[in-house]
């Protein structure tokens, strides 16, 4: 009889700028003792256009230790910030309730998005030495044109809120919602508390748990994170996205 596959935990650590470095340490000792360094840290390479990642830098001389360390760097947006003008009325809507104007990559045409996704590829490519691991959305959101640019980059890997796939292939490597914590407002804040309770339980072959700078300031949220961590880590085999590419794990859906 063929053994089961394990299941997996994928964990990452969002908006990493320099902006919120201190958020990240705390985040780091956080997370440390349930994952180590096997985790993802989604960069953005210059957040609200006025905290960028300069070469040379001390932040840029950790991004580069973190990835040496074998911390895989997703290219997280370049701004994090949405200037676009949305046409259609289902794009306003998503802008509008699903992030507090942070869905950079929603309302770009593919050349737009192909432009900020080849600087900000470059740029971290070229502080940390390596390819970078994928291209991840802002707020997980994605217009047509974002989803073209990254087919035609041949970004190794991305996600939404609901799956994992490659880009180049089209391939689903992953589904199921990832954990995530929010605290913009407080029923945002307890829904989200409440939907980790519930989805650390979750029977899926891959569970992803995202963390964002801003829930280190919420001792409820640094709890929660505590705990899913605590039940996620120590039922679960722990993985990384290349992983999900691999023959080495085999996954089942």
């Amino acid at each position: 009889m063929t053994p089961s596959p394990p299941r997996l935990l994928l964990a990452s650590i969002h908006d990493v700028s320099p902006r919120f470095e201190s958020e990240i340490d705390s985040l780091l000792d956080l997370l440390r003792p349930y994952i180590g360094e096997r985790l993802a840290m989604l960069v953005v390479p210059n957040h609200w256009g006025d905290a960028p990642i300069v070469p040379g830098s001390p932040f840029a001389t950790r991004l580069r230790s973190w990835a040496d360390a074998n911390v895989e760097i997703f290219l997280h947006g370049f701004y994090h910030r949405d200037d676009s003008r949305h046409a259609s009325v289902a794009a306003q809507a998503r802008a509008k309730l699903m992030t507090a104007g942070e869905g950079e990559f929603l309302g770009l045409s593919d050349r737009q998005a192909a432009s900020r996704i080849d600087e900000g590829r470059s740029l971290l490519q070229d502080i940390i030495g390596q390819p970078v691991a994928g291209f991840i959305a802002p707020a997980w959101l994605y217009g047509e044109g974002a989803r073209q640019a990254i087919r035609e980059l041949a970004m190794p890997i991305a996600e939404d809120h609901f799956r994992v796939w490659s880009p180049v292939t089209g391939k689903r490597l992953a589904q199921g919602p990832v954990i995530t914590w929010a605290s913009r407002t407080r029923l945002r804040l307890a829904s989200s508390l409440a939907a980790a309770a519930v989805l650390r339980h979750a029977p899926l072959k891959v569970l992803r748990i995202g963390v964002h700078p801003p829930d280190v300031r919420h001792p409820a949220l640094v709890q929660s994170i505590r705990t899913t961590l605590r039940k996620t880590a120590g039922e679960r085999q722990l993985a990384r996205y290349a992983d999900l590419l691999s023959q080495t794990v085999r996954i089942a859906f």
